[in-house]
């Protein structure tokens, strides 16, 4: 798959189909920032796609871009692919989603990887969406994230979380963070960062004030996950994330969902809207799946270690 990482208008078309096939149908495809979860969910709605009997180079033409963590990029593209009418446009995480929605009202929109559909404004309800949008929430599982951070760091008492105010999904993921924390008797002590390049000293603000760092499913943040996790090490400040993708990256532990299988859960939504459905009459679904990942190179790093029990249920362990 072909992806294109510079934004000029002109090249805000990056084809994965052969241009002399005669093309059936058309989806665009576009996410806000490139991060192995977007780009995982990007890679099963091709897959699902294919499974249904649309391939990309044969009855399929497929588009993809990236706005490379702009919301005014984001913007941008969604006009340009409105513009082009494709068959269906599948937004990858809620800036894009809202930036699709926000430009067409006649495209079918099938969005994924949006935390509260309902909070940012995308459908009227989970179940009976109507206009032109429908698609697939990952609200991730925080009372099960917080039963896991405790059971790893049994002393904790204070929870960072380090997140974008700018990104709804992470507002509605803090303030259920808190809520679930408050029954767990931790208390939630915030650092905001607006852009990527906030990240590092967001979670170094942390530093003395929390007893772990936890990364909701935030866009900004995850792209720069690197940063974060560099000062959990050096604080000796264990780091957990609401996604699994960011185990491997160097997060403590999560349970969470795979997302390539998210984005097939997805796809399937995009084959039904190609064959004819509209997508206002179908529901919005909810990801499946509790995969647990542990990263034990990670936890020594950051001082703590995984509990034998949580390393016996443990789907995947990565960084030995």
């Amino acid at each position: 798959m072909k992806i294109s990482r510079a934004l000029p208008m002109a090249a805000l078309a990056v084809l994965l189909a052969t241009p002399a096939l005669a093309q059936n149908k058309s989806v665009a495809i576009t996410a806000i920032v490139e991060h192995p979860a977007l780009d995982a969910t990007r890679d099963g709605v091709v897959a699902a796609l294919k499974e249904a009997g649309f391939t990309p180079g044969q009855n399929l033409k497929v588009d993809y871009q990236s706005a490379q963590g702009n919301p005014a990029t984001a913007a941008q593209i969604a006009r340009q692919f409105v513009g082009q009418k494709p068959d269906v446009i599948v937004p990858i995480s809620t800036p894009s989603a809202q930036a699709v929605a926000a430009a067409t009202r006649d495209v079918p929109v099938v969005f994924t990887a949006v935390t509260d559909p309902v909070g940012a404004q995308l459908v009227r309800s989970m179940d009976k969406p109507g206009g032109n949008v429908t698609g697939l929430s990952d609200m991730a599982p925080v009372g099960a994230h917080v039963d896991l951070i405790r059971e790893i760091v049994p002393a904790a008492k204070r929870l960072g979380v380090v997140y974008n105010p700018g990104e709804p999904n992470s507002v509605t993921m803090v303030k259920a963070l808190k809520d679930e924390a408050g029954k767990k008797g931790l208390s939630v002590v915030e650092a905001a960062a607006n852009k990527s390049a906030d990240v590092q000293t967001a979670a170094r603000s942390l530093v003395g004030k929390a007893d772990a760092i936890y990364v909701p499913l935030d866009n900004t943040v995850v792209s720069a996950l690197e940063a974060l996790t560099a000062v959990g090490a050096q604080a000796k400040l264990p780091v957990f994330s609401a996604d699994t993708d960011s185990v491997a990256r160097g997060t403590v532990a999560s349970i969470g969902f795979d997302y390539f299988q998210v984005g097939k859960q997805t796809g399937a939504v995009v084959a039904r809207v190609l064959k004819g459905e509209k997508p206002g009459d179908i529901p919005v679904a909810l990801a499946k799946g509790t995969d647990l990942f542990v990263n034990p190179k990670a936890a020594a790093a950051m001082g703590v270690s995984i509990p034998d029990a949580v390393a016996k249920r443990a789907t995947k362990t990565v960084g030995q």
